[in-house]
C-alpha cells in the first residue's frame, strides 16, 4: 500500500477551525473484482477508523491499495498500515506545505 499525508499550513499555523483528519481510499481494478475492492476498502476503512487519533488535527490521509492488499490478511492490512503511519507521521513536515509519503512494494 502506498499512503499520503498532507497537513495543510492553515492547520500547522493554528489559524482556521481545527478539523478533524480526514481518511480517503484508492482502490483500483488492479485490485480484483468489485467483491475483493470492496472487501480491501471495508477493511482499510475500519483499520483507519482506529488510528485516526493517531494523525494530526486537518490531516488528510490517502490510503492506495495495491494488487497484493487482495491477498492480505486483515492482520497483515494493519501492520502494514500502522508501518505506513509510522513513516508519514515522522515524515511530515510541518514547516512547510509538503505531504509525506510512505510506500510498502510487496
Amino acid at each position: 500500500m502506498v499512503v499520503h499525508l498532507l497537513v495543510p499550513q492553515t492547520q500547522r499555523a493554528g489559524l482556521g477551525l481545527p478539523v478533524g483528519p480526514r481518511v480517503g481510499f484508492v482502490v483500483s481494478k488492479a485490485v480484483g473484482s468489485a467483491v475483493t475492492r470492496n472487501l480491501v476498502k471495508r477493511r482499510l476503512r475500519h483499520l483507519a477508523r482506529e488510528r485516526t487519533g493517531s494523525l494530526p488535527a486537518g490531516g488528510m490521509l490517502v490510503v492506495r491499495a495495491l494488487p497484493p492488499a487482495a491477498l492480505a490478511s486483515y492482520d497483515e492490512l494493519a501492520r502494514e498500515l500502522d508501518r505506513c503511519l509510522d513513516r508519514c507521521v515522522a515524515k511530515v513536515d510541518l514547516s512547510t506545505n509538503r505531504a509525506a509519503k510512505a510506500e510498502d512494494v510487496g
